[in-house]
């Protein structure tokens, strides 16, 4: 009888031993980050603009705890603005081996109007050639963005505002192989999709009487928080579809 239960005792023994054994060679994956790089749809938004949200504050839900986002989206930027204001240098100093860089612009790119943040498509891909170029530089992995769609529906249709600044980051994203997401073909067929009144959930459409908006709010360019988590997952299907290595670290 004591023989047996020594028998016994050694085998469980042994298997827990073996399961250490195991678990001592599960190398937990390293931490990397993803830096974002954008305007107002992308950014982090103060409390006072709730419940305008930026789709870049919904990433991080996707991913496991061996991803940190850095959201370094600002309202009103553009590749030039974000370069001359010196908000770029801070990202390139920082980025590791490994890290991602998510490059989403255009919104204000395309405000000709307004020289401090208005390029031609010269100096928008001349930018975004910058920002690949050095984050390859620095052992990162750049991935382009086009912008997303504004709620822009004539009679019935959504219609295209962003000229051809979607296409140039298409070009450089060819030119260069980056990765590539079509935030803007993915967010219009959503938007289009819903159709002109319901599409107003994505956005910050907010009633009067509101402790942020006691006027309310009727905004079609910046999203409401089910947008920002919609268009967070927009990013994340092109995360699998490009197949890169940072969809092994989704939450499954």
């Amino acid at each position: 009888m004591q023989s047996q239960l020594t028998k016994r005792f050694s085998t469980k023994t042994g298997i827990v031993l073996l399961m250490l054994l195991f678990m001592s060679f599960i190398v937990p994956q390293p931490k990397i980050t993803i830096w974002m790089i954008g305007d107002s749809t992308m950014a982090k938004k103060e409390a006072k603009a709730y419940p305008e949200t930026g789709w870049g504050m919904e990433l991080g839900n996707f991913f496991d705890n061996s991803v940190l986002i850095e959201n370094r989206g600002l309202n009103g930027r553009s590749t030039k603005s974000f370069i001359n204001e010196n908000h770029w240098q801070p990202v390139l100093d920082n980025i590791k081996e490994g890290d991602y860089v998510f490059i989403e612009f255009g919104h204000n790119d395309e405000k000709i109007d307004k020289p401090s943040v208005g390029t031609s498509i010269e100096v928008f891909k001349s930018n975004l050639v910058r920002f690949v170029l050095e984050t390859r530089g620095k052992g990162g992995i750049p991935v382009l963005l086009t912008p997303i769609t504004r709620r822009s529906f004539k009679e019935g249709t959504l219609t295209e505002t962003h000229g051809l600044y979607p296409a140039a980051t298409i070009s450089v994203a060819d030119s260069l192989k980056v990765p590539l997401i079509d935030m803007l073909a993915k967010s219009k067929k959503v938007v289009a999709d819903l159709g002109d009144e319901p599409s107003k959930a994505l956005y910050n459409y907010v009633e009067a009487g509101d402790v942020n908006y006691p006027n309310g709010k009727k905004d079609d360019t910046h999203l409401s928080p089910v947008g920002a988590k919609k268009i967070a997952s927009l990013a994340v299907q092109g995360v699998v579809e490009l197949k890169l290595d940072l969809a092994k670290r989704l939450l499954k």
